[in-house]
């Protein structure tokens, strides 16, 4: 059983790292020195931009600290999730998606010194981001979804 799931957590992650960094290699070869693209007018639209710094740009300039913790981070997660640690399918799934988004980051930060941000909703000021950015997002509110239902599990057990 722990050998099909860990192929298929290893595919998953490869698939999303593979689709980052060609979303990425787009926006390069489309966008750069380009104006905005309109993807879904007054929603969303496609403008490259460059992040040497964390979410929104904080912490710039710190980029082999950024490059150290997200390899540091990853490879614990990933020891935990392939060393049968993991109980929780949920959880061990959600993780899996948070260190996609993070190596897929972590080769743009370690090859280039900033990642490459694309997205763009023009509905709401929010910053500009891409396909490694949502699966580090949506992983994490996964996971904390997770953790918060097996509180309220505990809870009602008395545990």
């Amino acid at each position: 059983m722990h050998g099909k799931k860990h192929i298929w957590c290893g595919i998953m992650i490869v698939l999303i790292v593979i689709f980052d960094q060609l979303t990425k290699h787009l926006a390069v070869i489309n966008l750069k020195n380009n104006n905005p693209f309109e993807f879904i007018k007054g929603f969303v639209r496609f403008n490259y931009a460059e992040n040497n710094g964390m979410a929104f740009s904080l912490f710039s300039g710190a980029r082999w600290i950024f490059v150290a913790v997200t390899l540091v981070v990853c490879i614990a997660a990933l020891w935990y999730l392939f060393s049968n640690r993991c109980k929780s399918l949920w959880l061990y799934w959600s993780i899996a998606v948070v260190v996609s988004g993070g190596i897929g980051n972590l080769i743009d930060r370690a090859l280039h010194g900033y990642v490459v941000d694309f997205i763009e909703p023009v509905f709401v000021n929010f910053a500009v981001f891409n396909i490694a950015d949502c699966a580090v997002s949506l992983g994490a509110v996964s996971l904390i979804a997770c953790l918060v239902l097996d509180l309220f599990k505990k809870e009602n057990k008395g545990e």
